[in-house]
């Protein structure tokens, strides 16, 4: 007797961590390799997922500006989990910095600026893209996690 196939699901996680100059062109930089990363990972440029992943963009910009220590980086990881028939594709993204003291609101508590202010729409935009996202301690600093459930 012969057992049944059973479809076989790739279960490889993917993960990819670097740091960056706590800088504008760090930030930028680390935007654009990020989504390089994600395309390398079979989320395609301008796909849904893609754009949501602008998160990336966001975090790093506010570890550049406002986690920013002299002389410290900040660093992005991105966690790439394929899913399965029961699970959704899995994209985690971690920015931390080493500004501890500077902690921002977490999810639900982020105002939304003045009118006409030029900043302070970067959380607003991880609150409205990321399917969870969380503010964690780390030593020294913190750590902002987003999470998206991408579809199959």
């Amino acid at each position: 007797m012969e057992a049944l196939a059973q479809p076989q699901y790739p279960v490889t996680v993917r993960v990819f961590n670097h740091h960056y100059p706590a800088t504008p062109q760090g930030a930028r930089l680390a935007r654009r390799v990020g989504l390089h990363k994600l395309h390398a990972w079979g989320v395609p440029y301008l796909s849904d997922a893609s754009e949501s992943a602008l998160i990336i963009g966001e975090l790093a910009a506010n570890a550049a500006t406002h986690g920013r220590v002299p002389g410290r980086d900040f660093a992005l990881r991105l966690s790439y989990m394929p899913g399965g028939p029961e699970a959704p594709r899995l994209l985690r993204i971690e920015v931390s910095d080493a500004r501890g003291e500077r902690r921002p609101p977490g999810p639900g508590a982020v105002a939304a600026p003045d009118d006409g202010a030029d900043s302070g729409r970067g959380l607003l935009i991880v609150e409205a893209l990321a399917d969870r996202w969380e503010v964690l301690d780390r030593n020294p600093g913190k750590t902002v996690r987003a999470e998206l459930d991408l579809p199959g």
